[in-house]
């Protein structure tokens, strides 16, 4: 043990042992094996500790081992007082857990206890409002029998009143009538009377007048007819006066009948340059009068034409219509040919545009007559049934005005099927067959004024 203190031994300091194990001390007298034989008491240890104490003080490192012992007592000693002190923050630190714990026990308790008073007049404000409710119900259905009561009084006070009013209307109109009847009575029995009276007097008065009229009358035809005949006397006695008032009658007659097919013809002149037909609902085409009717639209329209340019590589016709790229070719194909057509003053080929609605027909039709600088109108096939006898004439109007356009004419006719039907169908009227042959007559060869585009949902009718 004091190799381990001291760093060696100190037998080794007295010479009393060699590097090897401590000799043992002599055992004295009167002792056995180390076991006391007196009094049984063994006072080895007491010596051997005697001995190491006195080894000890004789050491020079014993106050260096008093110093380290000290120090190991005080580093047991700091080590307590720390162990003391985790144990307090343990502790401490369990109070505030417990605190906590118990804080936060309290706040969900007083929680609870907040929405159960909350849920509490939730509810005492739900059964408020319904107890007022079911108040204001009542409140209403007795107000509501109150009026009911009220207005069924009022009807049968009303219905009362009406009663004697009409009674009294009644009774009002039979005194009245029954006076009138007597009045009328005596006044036609009066009249009666009075005629009676006067009869001979009415009958001669009648019988003079009559004679007179006949005698005035026998008068007057023979004072005509005897100017007449004196007058186709002198007639037929002067040749040549009677040549004269033929030949004035005849000028007369024929100048009024010439006047009216010259005024017929001017108005249709002048309905053919001047104005569109009635079947034209919509045209790109300008006139004087829509010039004149909207001057600042006529002029901006005027220089947009004076501007364009012919578009001979289709695009322009397509833009903004979308399509199928097999249709947009044969569509980029019609526009080149119609854009040559109208350069080269070639007649033009006629167009049947079919599909469902709002895919584009007029607006394609609209396109390619602006792109290949032609003027464009649209009118509608169902307007040609409506006018009956005057469809043929109608549609005569319409080519005539289309065959006055200098720049070319695109007509489109939407819901062509309308009267372009075949001719075999049994339901078709004698007026719209008359029309359907003035069309196919108009149609019949290609124009280098006007192109024809038809627009149908339902090409298998024609």
């Amino acid at each position: 043990m004091f190799r381990n203190v001291f760093g060696r031994n100190p037998a080794e300091e007295g010479g009393e042992a060699d590097s090897g194990d401590a000799q043992p001390p002599p055992v004295p007298s009167g002792t056995v094996s180390g076991v006391a034989t007196g009094s049984g008491f063994d006072p080895t240890g007491l010596e051997r500790a005697a001995k190491a104490a006195r080894e000890l003080d004789s050491s020079r490192n014993a106050r260096e081992a008093l110093a380290v012992v000290k120090e190991q007592e005080r580093t047991k000693q700091a080590e307590s007082r720390a162990k003391a002190a985790e144990l307090e923050a343990y502790s401490r630190q369990l109070e505030l857990e417990k605190v906590g714990k118990q804080a936060e026990e309290n706040r969900q308790t007083l929680a609870k206890q907040a929405e159960q008073n909350a849920q509490l007049e939730v509810y005492k404000d739900k059964l408020e409002r319904k107890r007022n409710e079911d108040n204001l119900r009542q409140q209403l259905e007795a107000n509501r029998y109150l009026a009911d009561e009220n207005r069924q009084k009022e009807e049968e006070s009303v219905a009362r009143q009406e009663a004697i009013r009409r009674k009294t209307v009644e009774y009002e109109a039979e005194l009245r009538q029954g006076t009138e009847i007597a009045k009328v009575r005596a006044e036609a029995e009066g009249r009666i009377a009075q005629e009676r009276a006067n009869h001979d007097l009415h009958v001669n008065s009648a019988t003079v007048a009559a004679r007179e009229n006949r005698r005035t009358v026998l008068e007057s035809i023979r004072l005509a007819g005897t100017t007449m005949g004196e007058g186709l006397k002198e007639l037929l006695a002067d040749k040549q006066r009677l040549a004269t008032g033929v030949g004035a009658v005849s000028a007369l007659a024929l100048g009024v009948y010439g006047a009216r097919a010259a005024t017929g013809v001017f108005g249709r002149f002048v309905e053919a340059r001047l104005g569109k037909p009635s079947l034209v609902r919509e045209t790109s085409r300008l006139s004087p009068m829509a010039v004149a009717r909207h001057p600042i639209q006529g002029a901006r329209q005027i220089g947009k034409r004076l501007t364009h340019k012919t578009d001979t590589t289709g695009e322009g016709a397509l833009s903004g219509i979308i399509l199928h790229d097999d249709l947009e070719a044969r569509l980029k194909r019609l526009a080149v040919a119609t854009a040559n057509a109208k350069r080269n003053r070639a007649p033009y080929r006629n167009v049947l545009l079919h599909g469902p609605p709002g895919t584009g027909k007029t607006l394609f039709a609209k396109s390619l007559a602006k792109h290949s600088g032609l003027e464009y109108a649209i009118m509608t096939g169902g307007d040609v049934a409506p006018l009956g006898r005057d469809a043929v004439t109608e549609l005569h109007k319409v080519f005539d005005w289309a065959q006055t356009s200098r720049k070319g004419l695109l007509l489109f006719i939407d819901e062509a099927d309308a009267f372009l039907r075949s001719r075999s169908n049994v339901e078709m009227s004698e007026e719209l067959r008359s029309a359907l042959n003035a069309f196919l007559y108009r149609t019949g060869e290609s124009s280098d004024r006007y192109m024809v585009v038809f627009a149908s949902n339902a090409p298998e009718l024609f």
